[in-house]
């Protein structure tokens, strides 16, 4: 016997119960605030807001179906199913903070601060729920592009907007780095790290560094089978080289990094609490992930 469909209701503890939690009471927290010329009532509004969506969304499931809630911090030690529905209620970034863990399964983004957000992956308002999860299955998506580093050790990190590669703290990492594409060119460096990054996360860290560098590359679409990489300010020496600072990555090109530091770091979507580890000689490749994120439009 099949299982009923689960909405799994993704969301994060708000900037107000984060304050109140470190600081004691509203009291102490407001206190805390002022003086630093902020009030707390405009946080507190924007938590109720947040409440109030998560009831709005919470109402919207039918009753046959099964719900679970997952809490941002908790998203690595809960088990996804093939047959759920992901519902975000929240910004932008947590939807790429969930996308990791999933493998198929569609996702709804719900916006609780329009305005506020860009809307970028948070397309829906909490009104709209009950529609969407009656077409979840069969809607209309984007099959939005994911980049993926496995190292020689089997350990795999998946991200939607960008993996970062370098030192902890972002100090002068020392690396071989390698291209696929260019004849297995080999180039030793010291910089502040290695990003690689997809469509999505096109509209922040990566366009940054983009930006920075004139925009001379073409920037991906999301749903685009094609990445981008930069080199954070390489540092030329007798024994390091800059000539292998950006490009391309189309689906089945790859970026080698070999670590020549004592320890290195991979991180997704600016979690850095959630790094692999990489040691010196590890070799680690970065691309096209085989998986992507399924996000109803």
């Amino acid at each position: 016997m099949s299982l009923a469909p689960r909405v799994v209701l993704v969301h994060r503890t708000t900037e107000y119960e984060e304050l109140v939690a470190r600081h004691g009471t509203h009291g102490q927290a407001a206190f805390f605030l002022t003086s630093r010329g902020r009030d707390i009532e405009e946080v507190a509004e924007r938590s109720r807001r947040n409440r109030r969506a998560l009831a709005e969304v919470t109402a919207a499931v039918s009753l046959t179906w099964r719900q679970a809630r997952v809490e941002r911090g908790d998203l690595d030690r809960f088990l996804f199913g093939p047959e759920d529905v992901v519902v975000v209620v929240g910004q932008d970034g947590l939807v790429a903070n969930v996308a990791k863990y999933l493998s198929g399964q569609p996702v709804i983004g719900i916006d609780t601060d329009p305005g506020r957000n860009p809307g970028v992956l948070v397309r829906h308002r909490p009104r709209d729920t009950g529609t969407l999860l009656a077409s979840a299955r069969g809607g209309p998506a984007d099959e939005l592009t994911m980049v993926e580093a496995v190292a020689d050790d089997t350990q795999r990190l998946l991200a939607l907007n960008e993996i970062y590669l370098g030192a902890a703290g972002h100090q002068t990492a020392r690396y071989r780095l390698g291209l696929d594409e260019y004849g297995g060119a080999v180039e030793p460096q010291a910089s502040s790290g290695v990003l690689v990054g997809t469509g999505t996360g096109a509209s922040g860290w990566l366009r940054s560094v983009w930006q920075g560098r004139g925009g001379e590359l073409p920037l991906p679409r999301p749903t685009d089978e094609r990445l981008i990489w930069f080199v954070r300010e390489a540092w030329p020496s007798p024994v390091t080289g800059t000539s292998l600072v950006a490009g391309e990555l189309g689906g089945s090109g790859r970026l080698s990094l070999t670590v020549e530091s004592d320890r290195l770091i991979a991180f997704g979507d600016g979690m850095e609490g959630d790094a692999v580890e990489l040691v010196w000689g590890q070799t680690v490749r970065v691309g096209v992930a085989g998986v992507r994120l399924r996000l109803l439009t």
